[in-house]
Order: structure tokens, then C-alpha cells, then sequence
């Protein structure tokens, strides 16, 4: 039988559900009870919930994230690996030669949609849960939120996506259509500002154990995100401010500040998570055990195996402690060259070649070799699990889906799109200014294209450089090379399989009619 992944249906047991990681959460749903019996108390709710979170920092067994396949797609990455059939998800995008049969969009599809259901369902049931209020409303908030977040990845990744606001039987599935990205983004908005519009979703989480969870101060930054992708300066800026508050001090509200020293950013300890730059993060551990037998289902970051150097051995006490990887989103040249001089440089490339021909360590050459590799995520001997399981699925680092250098960046684009000079004096200036001067660099006057550097040089590897390059009409020229087609590449395609027997369309820039 063929494999097919409807999204729409991906779980209707809580069998499915129990795969599922515990994220920020110490729970773990069991047992196998089938969903239509499932949510009778406040536990079960909770666990429902868990589950929405878990796919924010989904992996799959072929190793596909959302943040590795838009970095093999960047200016500032190559797919690498061990040749040019590894993770062959990466490859064609990183090449711009995928197809709808061939690509990493099946599983970012999937990802995305999996969010999606799981949030439908819960919010149609915790209606009827026998619980506290007070925390049913919350949930309902952070649920919308999350949907919210998993629908802007889809409108701003295949532009014509379907929208479901509760789950669809399985006699409806196949009928399906897609909806108007203006609508998609009208449905965004809304589940924002309801979630942001809840008393009880907090301003801030203060208890240790809810690391992870999202705030007010989450809706109001993805919702300024949402608002600058579709070139709503001023309501995207107004959201943003809202986060970012006086530039460069406290906003005490929120409890959001930018860390004194960029590098503690890409710390393992627990003490480094969930700090008070972080907005929204993907939290992963090393005491989950997990194994080869499923590697979705660990609880461990796989890119930091993923980004390290292949066939690492140190040669001197000078060495640094990176564990032998797999050698894939190799650093191009063109980003080593922008980052070299600059403070962020030693916390985010390591660079392997300098330390070879310096006799402190050698390594294996990998596919696309550049000499150059990932520092922020590359796997430490020091974070290797104690907890059981493969060690190589079991890094506890976490990861920055929005932190507080990017809202103020994003904010500073607002205002000079909007109209501000980004001159001495304006706040684009000092929001950008903030970021530079965190790391010890001087004011420039804040203009778009110190802007785009800046995000470059601040978030790199992050995941965000593709969206960047596409939104702002610069991918085609920066991408060119690599095979990037404009009027075709800003937009993913469609995954074939969805369009068997279904009434979803391609993409016309993919040979379709949508």
C-alpha cells in the first residue's frame, strides 16, 4: 500500500500521540486510547496540549528540520554531508533542482499541518473539559497561538495552503480546497490577537518548570513578524515595540533583555535556556535515551551532530571539544568572508581549516568542504548524554525560533520602510544600534540594507537568511547561482503526494494552475 501523508489525519489515536516528545513539559501521554474517548480532565487536556508544542521542534527520521532545510536553501550555507545523496532533502534545495516529488517539503508540510490538526482538536475539545477555567483559557490562548505560527510557515513557504479551523472528518479530506493567502494571514492575525487579548495568558512565565511555554509577549512578536511580512509597516511596528520596548534596557513587562555577552546565546548549560533574550524557543534535552530505532522521537537537538565536523580528532590540548559529526550546512566562503572581522565571528563559524593547517586539529572533508562549519550548534563532548540512548541523538542544545536581536531588527525595518530616516535621534537607529553595540561595534545609520547585513552577521544559521532574502527581492540575484529561478523559487512546491486524489492544486510556479 502506498504511504500517503494526509496531514489532516495524522493523529487519531493517542498512540500517535504518545510518540510524541515532552518538549518543555516532563509529560508523556500513554496508552491507547482512541482520541474521541480522550480529553475527559484536565490531565488528558495537558497532555494535549503537550502535543502541540511538540511539533514546534519537530525532527524527522530523515533528519529534516525546518531550520537545516532553510539554511541548505541560504546563501550562507551548502547542503554538505557525505556526498551528494546525503540527506538528499537538503541537497536539491541547497542546488535549487528539487521537484514536487523531491525536496524537504513533505516534511515541512507535514510538520506544519501535524500542528495544525493537533490544535484543532484540542480546541474543539477543551470546550467541553471539566477543568479550572482559569488554566482552560489559557491553554485555549496558547493553542491559538501555535496554530498561528504553524499556518504563517505554511502561507509564507507554499503561498496556497488549506484552512482548517477544526478538524475534518475523514470523508471530507480528499474534497478539501485551498484558501486565499490574504485569508491564511487574516486567520493568523486573529488567532493572535485573541490569544493577546486573553487575561490569562501571562505577560511573562516566571516558574522555572514552564520554560518553553508561550506569553503574551510571544503573540505580540510573531505578530509584528506576521504584519512585516506582508508589508504592514506601521501596525508591524506598533506589535514590535510592544517587545522591544526602551532599546538597549529591560522592557520589565515581558521580562525581555538583550544578554551583555552574544556568545552565552549558544550555551548548553542548563542556565543558558530560556533566557531573558529568548522569545520563543524550541527546547530539547540529552536525558531522553533516545535511540536509532526512532529518531523522531528523541528528545535531543540532531543538528548538533548534524553541523559538526566530519571525522574530527584533536591533535593538541588547544583543540576544541567538537564531537566527530556529520559534516552538513557547511559555512559558504561568502559568509565567512562577511563575518571574519566581526565579534560574533568565534561564536559562529568554527573554522576547521585554520586549525588544521595550525597542527591543532584535523578533520575528514565532507561533501562541499569548505573549511568552515557551524559554531552555534556544532556538537560538544562535554554536552554528550549521560541520560542512556544514542549519544549522537541526544544534545541538549536549544533553539531561537524568535529572540529579542531580531525583534528589534525587525522593528528597525518597519520604521525605515515606514517612512524613518534611521538617522541620530530616530528609534530605528538606536534599535539597531542596540544590536551592534551589544557586541562591541560602533552606529551606522540604520538603512535597509545595514539592516539585512546586520540580520545576516546577528542570525546566522538561525533559519532565517532564506525568508530573508525572498521577502525582500534579493534571492534571485544571491541565489542565481545556485540555481534559483525568480517567479518560481520564492514559493515552495506543493508535495505531489498531497495532490493524488485530492482537489489541492500545484503552485503555478511549479506547472500548476493555483
Amino acid at each position: 500500500m502506498k504511504r500517503r501523508y494526509i496531514p489532516f489525519i495524522l493523529c487519531f489515536t493517542l498512540a500517535a500521540i504518545a510518540s510524541c516528545s515532552d518538549s518543555f513539559l516532563e509529560v508523556k501521554p500513554r496508552g491507547t486510547d482512541l482520541e474521541a474517548n480522550y480529553y475527559k480532565n484536565e490531565t488528558e487536556a495537558y497532555n494535549g496540549l503537550v502535543a502541540v508544542y511538540d511539533v514546534v521542534g519537530w525532527q524527522s527520521s530523515n533528519y529534516v528540520t525546518r531550520i537545516g532545510a532553510m539554511n541548505a536553501a541560504s546563501d550562507d550555507h551548502l547542503a554538505g554531508g557525505g556526498g551528494p545523496n546525503d540527506v538528499s532533502q537538503f541537497q536539491v534545495f541547497s542546488t535549487y533542482t528539487l521537484t514536487p516529488a523531491s525536496g524537504p517539503q513533505d516534511e515541512l508540510w507535514r510538520r506544519n499541518y501535524s500542528g495544525v490538526f493537533r490544535a484543532n482538536v484540542l480546541l474543539q475539545k477543551l470546550t467541553e473539559v471539566p477543568m479550572d477555567e482559569s488554566k482552560k483559557k489559557r491553554f485555549i490562548a496558547e493553542t491559538k497561538l501555535l496554530r498561528a505560527y504553524f499556518y504563517f510557515d505554511l502561507v509564507r513557504m507554499f503561498k496556497n495552503v488549506p484552512l482548517f479551523t477544526a478538524p475534518v472528518s475523514t470523508s471530507d479530506m480528499y474534497n478539501v480546497l485551498q484558501a486565499p493567502p490574504a485569508d491564511i494571514y487574516t486567520q493568523i492575525e486573529k488567532d493572535l490577537q485573541e490569544a493577546i487579548a486573553e487575561p490569562l495568558l501571562p505577560d511573562q512565565v516566571v516558574i522555572a518548570s514552564e520554560g518553553g511555554r508561550v506569553t503574551k509577549g510571544t503573540a505580540y512578536a510573531l505578530l509584528g513578524k506576521v504584519l512585516l511580512y506582508q508589508q504592514k509597516w506601521g501596525p508591524a511596528a506598533t506589535a514590535l515595540k510592544e517587545v522591544n520596548g526602551t532599546p538597549g534596557v529591560a522592557n520589565t513587562k515581558y521580562g525581555y533583555k538583550l544578554l551583555t555577552n552574544f556568545g552565552d546565546l549558544w550555551k548548553s548549560d542548563p542556565g543558558s535556556k530560556f533566557n531573558t533574550e529568548s522569545i520563543m524557543e524550541m527546547s530539547f534535552s540529552s536525558t531522553s535515551a533516545g535511540s536509532w530505532g526512532c529518531v523522531a522521537c528523541t528528545e535531543g537537538n540532531v543538528l548538533n551532530i548534524m553541523v559538526g565536523p566530519r571525522g574530527y580528532k584533536a591533535k593538541t590540548t588547544a583543540a576544541p571539544d567538537y564531537v566527530s559529526g556529520w559534516s552538513f550546512l557547511v559555512v559558504t566562503k561568502d559568509l565567512f568572508d562577511a563575518i571574519h572581522n566581526d565579534p560574533r565571528y568565534l561564536y559562529t563559524i568554527a573554522n576547521l581549516d585554520s586549525l588544521e593547517k595550525n597542527g591543532i586539529a584535523e578533520y575528514e572533508k565532507g561533501f562541499n568542504n569548505t573549511g568552515y562549519f557551524l559554531e552555534k550548534f556544532a556538537g560538544r563532548v562535554r554536552n554528550q548524554t549521560t541520560g542512556g540512548g544514542a549519544k549522537e541523538l541526544n544534545y541538549p542544545q536549544n533553539m531561537y525560533e524568535i529572540r529579542l536581536a531580531d525583534t528589534y531588527l525587525m522593528e528597525a525595518e518597519a520604521l525605515v520602510r515606514g517612512g524613518e530616516s534611521g538617522g541620530v535621534g530616530t528609534r530605528s537607529y538606536d534599535l539597531y544600534n542596540a544590536v551592534r553595540a551589544r557586541v562591541g561595534l560602533g552606529p551606522l545609520q540604520a538603512t535597509i540594507d545595514n539592516i539585512f547585513k546586520e540580520r545576516r552577521l546577528e542570525l546566522a544559521g538561525e533559519g532565517h537568511r532564506w525568508f530573508d532574502l525572498v521577502r525582500s527581492g534579493q534571492a534571485a540575484a544571491v541565489l542565481g547561482a545556485r540555481g534559483f529561478v525568480a517567479g518560481k523559487h520564492e514559493v515552495l512546491p506543493i508535495p505531489l503526494l498531497e495532490l493524488e486524489n485530492t482537489k489541492i492544486e500545484q503552485n503555478k510556479e511549479w506547472g500548476g494552475t493555483k
